[in-house]
């Protein structure tokens, strides 16, 4: 946990370091982001185990962490209500599995996210990410769903921004986690989950 706080600090100091000044090309103003403009975000939830079939038994529930990054790569693409704009990015997954034993989890997965342009204080937002994941569950304990310590780890889900001034805003969502061993081992049934979250983002 130490080396993974030390990483989203150093991420939010880059950050910060690379503001311009106010007015400036890269804000977040007028209907839309600037192309280009990058977003650096936190985000932390709590995971939530789904059982989708009789075979799946396993209850994984726990913390989780995630800093990211995004830029904006297109202009304000529609219009009316579908009207938004496209930015991609990575994220750092890490996850803490409480049940049914105390284990870890760890990925990098790389995201595409889609925002809408409803107004410039209330942005919803869709995100996918996936990646591979590391995790010591299966080492800890034998479960039916998984036999893999590597893994992927696919996730979707939809936020609200609440912009509390140009350049920062609070993020609250839903999150679908799954993570599966993509076929490369035998059981592959896969542990699935929800993760209600919330978060902040810096916009620069």
């Amino acid at each position: 946990m130490h080396w993974l706080l030390a990483a989203v600090l150093l991420i939010v100091w880059s950050g910060s370091h690379s503001l311009l000044p106010a007015g400036a090309e890269h804000t977040v103003e007028g209907p839309g982001f600037p192309m280009g403009t990058q977003e650096v975000s936190l985000t932390a939830g709590y995971l939530l185990p789904h059982r989708l079939t009789d075979r799946h038994e396993t209850k994984q529930s726990g913390p989780a962490v995630m800093p990211s990054w995004t830029i904006t790569i297109t202009d304000p693409v529609g219009k009316s209500w579908y009207r938004g704009q496209f930015s991609i990015g990575a994220e750092v997954v890490y996850l803490e599995f409480r049940e049914p034993v105390v284990t870890h989890g760890i990925g990098f997965t790389p995201k595409i996210k889609w925002t809408w342009l409803f107004s410039e204080r209330f942005r919803p937002y869709f995100e996918f990410a996936g990646g591979p994941f590391w995790t010591d569950l299966t080492d800890r304990i034998r479960i039916k769903e998984e036999d893999s310590q590597f893994n992927f780890i696919l996730t979707a889900g939809l936020g609200l921004s609440w912009f509390i001034t140009k350049q920062t805003a609070l993020n609250v969502g839903y999150r679908f986690h799954h993570i599966s061993n993509a076929g490369t081992n035998v059981p592959n049934l896969g542990l699935n989950s929800s993760l209600p979250f919330a978060g902040f983002s810096f916009y620069y």
